[in-house]
């Protein structure tokens, strides 16, 4: 059985209202963390006296939630968002990737030689038919086929690809509700 704390998160399998349920490994976090970190995904570059007056604070006590916070792991990195059309990158692919093997040496291969590609923008591991999920910037079509043909499918153990062409970015990545 999960509980409730007193910001309104439910931690435990399944939440009785319908919210977000969380994993029970989660860090614990209160009402003020959680303020702290949405205003931190809306302008990471917020002073902290502005922040802590967002989240009703005073600056010291702010920085060492914020300190907690990166210590702990649940704030990761602070970055800029860039359009990836406004720097000359506007096609998006997501591709399906099988490998023809999972023997440690392909596995490890393929790995290294996609994370030497700056056309891949994230790249996930996946469960299913596909083992894994590129997502692909170009500058066009013409680019898109030649990191394909000239990189993608060159790479060890690459036995399939299926690639998707974003058309139109519904709910582009945001912020992590909390």
């Amino acid at each position: 059985m999960g509980e409730f704390l007193t910001d309104g998160a439910y931690y435990g399998r399944n939440s009785p209202q319908g919210g977000l349920t969380v994993a029970k490994d989660t860090p614990l976090l209160d009402g003020t963390d959680r303020r702290i970190l949405r205003a931190l995904q809306q302008d990471g570059r917020l002073p902290v006296v502005a922040l802590a007056e967002r989240v009703g604070l005073s600056p010291t006590p702010c920085q060492r939630r914020v300190r907690r916070l990166e210590e702990e792991g649940v704030i990761a990195r602070y970055a800029a968002v860039l359009d990836p059309g406004r720097v000359g990158l506007p096609l998006q692919a997501f591709v399906m990737v099988a490998l023809s093997s999972h023997a440690e040496e392909v596995v490890e291969g393929f790995q290294r030689a996609l994370s030497a590609r700056p056309e891949v923008l994230a790249a996930y591991a996946m469960s299913g038919e596909m083992d894994y999920l590129l997502h692909v910037l170009a500058a066009d079509f013409e680019a898109y086929a030649d990191f394909s043909m000239r990189a993608l499918l060159r790479m060890p153990g690459v036995k399939e690809t299926r690639s998707s062409f974003v058309l139109t970015a519904l709910k582009p990545p945001g912020e992590v509700p909390v």
